[in-house]
């Protein structure tokens, strides 16, 4: 842990964001105000605010050079409520700059570290900005980079092209339906996902409620004439209960979901080839379901081993093509860069792997240390590559994917990402995932159906989000999803009856 010291701020409002632009820098940043405290780092901010000039003045003690990295925000046109936002801006960019400066390591992302990027840019868009201002915002609000603000406009121009609609679609949902299982646990993963093998009885259990909850929102939908635009089955893994229950299961939706064959897309998550049969294959098939993913996450069957996926590297290919003879036609298939004991090699081996395959789309994700993750409690299991081999493989993904006439269409990040990159979805023209658009962009309510699954009340005017979560595990959803029902069933009444109003 990096102890940093800091001087001139007395306002604990402060330590949060210094403490994650530290972590940008530094593994895990602690912030102390009191001389009492020792401190590897020692930064001193003066701050001065005159004619609704906010200036901050930040220096660190440990630079060989001294130097004194100002920055400053005029404060005349701005709401009360956000004056306190923008003098936090000021101290956090002059923080950026000074760690910067001692460190060598600039960060394209600048002080940003929330997790959906792009979701400025689209509120600049719907708000007719002119580009140049839109990304001089950007600049001098976040100081993220031009590479960084060119892949955020690349991506909000293919998902406007893939969805024109998009800004209108706030009158429909979006229905996520949690499957909280797996054939094992990854040692990465921190979603609800529970080993399948010995919870017959959970599971059959769970479908039960998970019906229920199916046929009353599909109930209220009708009532209300208010239309779905995605389905997406996550988890878990959806494919881990059986072929029989999951034909229950999609007849279940097709009877209770209004208007199922005007919904844009279905997307089943077959992540783990483990879980995929002809029998599965030919339920997808006969509920006119072709888009799934098949993650192979790495081609490298050491790495597999080490996370805890049980699957062979042949398995992942063999069920590729199976999957292709039965039909999908949209097949998704996910990259990790930084998996433990993996390098530029064994990136690359992926990568030629992955060419031979070519599925419609590839989701390149950065490893993230998730605080209740298996790899995270025992760090010391699992040695991962450092900053400049995981930037250069970042390069590398990106090299090939437009090699291959993949383009970018969604972006999210995460804490504790390594490099401070991003996750980065890539497809095929026309071959991109609307929900994950939809859920990346918080532009609609999302309804989450299922064991921990997350519905988001999505408020169209203010951005607001009003988020309710079903339980994590199945035992406590077995218990409560009437309950669980009824409660969301209140929200969705109380936020559709506030956007008629508007």
């Amino acid at each position: 842990m990096k102890v940093i010291k800091i001087k001139g701020l007395s306002d604990e409002r402060y330590i949060r964001s210094l403490e994650h632009i530290g972590n940008l820098f530094f593994e895990d940043t602690k912030i102390v105000f009191t001389e009492e405290e020792e401190a590897e780092l020692h930064v001193s901010f003066e701050t001065t605010l005159e004619n609704n000039q906010f200036i901050v003045k930040g220096t660190l003690n440990e630079l060989r050079e001294a130097k004194v990295f100002e920055c400053q925000k005029d404060l005349s046109r701005i709401e009360e409520k956000e004056v306190f936002k923008q003098q936090k801006n000021a101290v956090s960019q002059s923080y950026l700059l000074m760690l910067q400066a001692y460190t060598g390591m600039i960060q394209k992302w600048g002080i940003l570290t929330g997790i959906r990027p792009t979701k400025l840019l689209h509120r600049h868009m719907q708000n007719k900005t002119p580009l140049n201002e839109a990304h001089q915002y950007l600049r001098s609000e976040y100081l993220m980079s031009d590479e960084k603000i060119d892949l955020m406009q690349r991506i909000v121009d293919r998902q406007l092209a893939v969805i024109p609609d998009l800004y209108d679609l706030k009158k429909e949902v979006s229905i996520y339906i949690g499957i909280p299982f797996c054939p094992t646990k990854c040692a990465y993963c921190t979603f609800p996902a529970y080993a399948i093998n010995g919870r017959q009885g959970s599971v059959f259990s769970f479908l039960g409620g998970l019906h229920y909850e199916i046929q009353k929102i599909g109930e209220w939908l009708k009532e209300r004439g208010i239309g779905i635009t995605t389905v997406y089955y996550g988890g878990g893994t959806p494919t881990s209960i059986t072929a029989e229950e999951m034909d229950m299961l999609y007849e279940q939706m097709y009877a209770s979901f209004p208007n199922v064959e005007n919904i844009r897309e279905v997307t089943v998550e077959a992540g783990r080839p483990d879980t995929i049969s002809e029998e599965k294959l030919e339920v997808l098939k006969k509920w006119n379901i072709d888009r799934i993913s098949i993650n192979p996450q790495s081609y490298t069957q050491q790495t597999l081993k080490a996370i805890g996926r049980h699957h062979t590297v042949e398995e992942t290919i063999d069920k590729y093509h199976l999957a292709r003879k039965h039909g999908m036609n949209n097949i998704n298939m996910d990259l990790i860069i930084g998996l433990p004991g993996e390098g530029v090699e064994e990136f690359q081996h992926s990568l030629d792997s992955t060419e031979e395959l070519m599925p419609e789309s590839l989701t390149v994700h950065t490893l993230s240390f998730k605080r209740a993750s298996e790899m995270t409690r025992n760090k010391a299991r699992y040695k991962v590559a450092d900053r400049d081999e995981i930037q250069e493989m970042m390069k590398m993904a990106e090299d090939w994917t437009a090699e291959f006439d993949y383009v970018p269409y969604y972006l999210y990040r995460q804490k504790n990402i390594l490099g401070n990159l991003e996750n980065v979805g890539y497809s095929k023209k026309g071959q991109e995932s609307i929900y994950n658009i939809m859920m990346m962009e918080e532009l609609q309510t999302v309804i989450g159906l299922g064991c921990g699954a997350s519905s988001k009340f999505i408020d169209t005017v203010t951005g607001k989000i009003t988020q309710f979560s079903n339980p994590k595990d199945p035992k406590s959803y077995n218990d409560s999803f009437k309950e669980y029902t009824d409660k969301k069933i209140e929200l969705l009444e109380a936020h559709f009856s506030k956007e008629k109003v508007k």
